[in-house]
C-alpha cells in the first residue's frame, strides 16, 4: 500500500527529497506526485545522495508529463512545456552539483593524532 508523507519535525530523507523537488503538496489532500515508496526507491539508487535523488525523481517526474501538449490543466494544477523546462534545468543542475562534489565529501581524511611537526610515512 503506497504511503504520503511529509516529516518535518525532524526532516527525514524523504522529506528532504520532496522538499528538493517541490513534491511536498501532502495535506489535506494527497496531491503529491510520488509516493514515499518510489521516493525511497531514487534513494537506494542514489546510494542515499538525496541531490542525486532528486535529479532522478525530477526526471522521471518530466517523463510522465512530456507528451505533445502546450498545456495541460488538472485541477487545479498547470503544466507547460515552460514548466518542464524548468523542471529539466533544475534536475540538471542538481546533476552538475553531484558531479562537482569534491571526494573528501565522500570520504575525508583522518589525521587525529599526527602531531603538526611529525611525519606521515
Amino acid at each position: 500500500m503506497a504511503t504520503w508523507t511529509y516529516n518535518t519535525t525532524p526532516f527525514d530523507d524523504i522529506a528532504r527529497l520532496r522538499l528538493k523537488i517541490g513534491d511536498t503538496d501532502i495535506l489535506p489532500t494527497t496531491d503529491a506526485h510520488f509516493n514515499d515508496e518510489e521516493l525511497q526507491e531514487f534513494l537506494t539508487q542514489a546510494g542515499g545522495n538525496i541531490t542525486l535523488a532528486a535529479a532522478l525523481a525530477l526526471g522521471a517526474w518530466i517523463g510522465s508529463l512530456t507528451r505533445d501538449f502546450k498545456s495541460e490543466k488538472i485541477g487545479d494544477y498547470s503544466y507547460t512545456r515552460e514548466t518542464i523546462a524548468n523542471m529539466n534545468k533544475l534536475k540538471k543542475e542538481y546533476e552538475d552539483e553531484v558531479k562537482e562534489a569534491p571526494i573528501q565529501e565522500i570520504s575525508e581524511w583522518n589525521l587525529s593524532g599526527v602531531e603538526d611537526n611529525e611525519e606521515v610515512e
